[in-house]
């Protein structure tokens, strides 16, 4: 794009290129096939003649959306095979994602996960109309469907994801006293004072990718949670730290042995105790916590 940075149309790109991001990220989890979107909607929005364009905005989410689809109707069938439980990949956000309640909670870890249980076309339509307030006509078009059906997958999409959604909006603040808590007793080893700041219904992921160790299914209940968690941790030889961070919108905790990133951990808390943790080892999902990621709704 380098050389293209006067022309009109690079820089009507250039400048949605965060909602865009914000747009595919959400369809797709993986800031990587974010950004290959991103790609591959620009190199066709070159080609558009921009001048018949009434609406440009709305014709690159339209693209965006387009392309997500796509992929991500090739990501479900690769994630059938994965090893594992598979997470979202993690994005190291601003602090001001958190301030804007709608944003943080939409990038959600918890809500993601919530995310990858519809199919890709009601995917589509509920970030597009309940996330960006996309109208039906423009989600119509973008998805090859009726206003009509648009409508019916919106509701169907609405009440699963209702359904599953974390209960209650939390304070960051909350969030990260309970995460301090958390560390704290995690880096000293303190069974009951992790037993302390656990939900007795806990629930761990952890995606290594089969790559790093990680629990192959989803681990419930506080005791269970709390020895996998100080096996990990403890089983290292060399120096490990856990330092407070933001991804997702939401406090987490970087965990680091001998000063090199080995995974990421986001949090579900509610009643001021974890009721959720999601942590990410997978290396080839820990390439974009390095710099923070711009995300925006507009």
């Amino acid at each position: 794009m380098t050389d293209r940075t006067t022309d009109p149309a690079t820089e009507t790109f250039v400048a949605h290129r965060n909602l865009l991001f914000t747009v595919a990220y959400e369809m797709l989890g993986s800031a990587a096939d974010a950004e290959d979107v991103l790609q591959e909607t620009w190199l066709r929005w070159v080609e558009v003649d921009v001048t018949q364009v009434r609406d440009e905005r709305a014709y690159l989410v339209r693209m965006t959306t387009r392309q997500s689809l796509n992929r991500l109707r090739t990501l479900q069938r690769r994630r059938e095979a994965y090893v594992g439980s598979w997470l979202p990949e993690p994005l190291l956000t601003a602090p001001d994602v958190a301030d804007d309640v709608e944003l943080a909670e939409s990038v959600s870890m918890a809500m993601m996960l919530v995310l990858e249980t519809l199919s890709p076309t009601e995917r589509a339509v509920f970030v597009l109309r309940e996330v960006f307030d996309v109208g039906y006509d423009e989600i119509a078009a973008a998805v090859d469907k009726s206003p009509a059906a648009v409508r019916q997958i919106a509701h169907r999409a609405r009440r699963h994801v209702d359904a599953r959604r974390p209960r209650q909006a939390v304070p960051p603040s909350v969030t990260s006293a309970a995460l301090e808590s958390f560390r704290r007793a995690a880096e000293t080893g303190d069974p009951q004072a992790l037993l302390d700041v656990l939900a007795p219904d806990v629930v761990l992921m952890s995606d290594g990718g089969g790559i790093k160790r990680a629990a192959l299914r989803p681990i419930t209940g506080a005791d269970k949670v709390a020895r996998f968690l100080l096996g990990s941790l403890g089983r290292h030889k060399r120096a490990v730290t856990v330092a407070p961070t933001v991804v997702n919108g939401g406090p987490a905790l970087a965990v680091h042995v001998d000063g090199e990133l080995d995974g990421v951990m986001a949090a579900r808390v509610e009643d001021a105790r974890v009721t959720g943790l999601y942590y990410v080892r997978n290396p080839e999902k820990l390439s974009h916590v390095g710099s923070e990621a711009s995300l925006t709704l507009r």
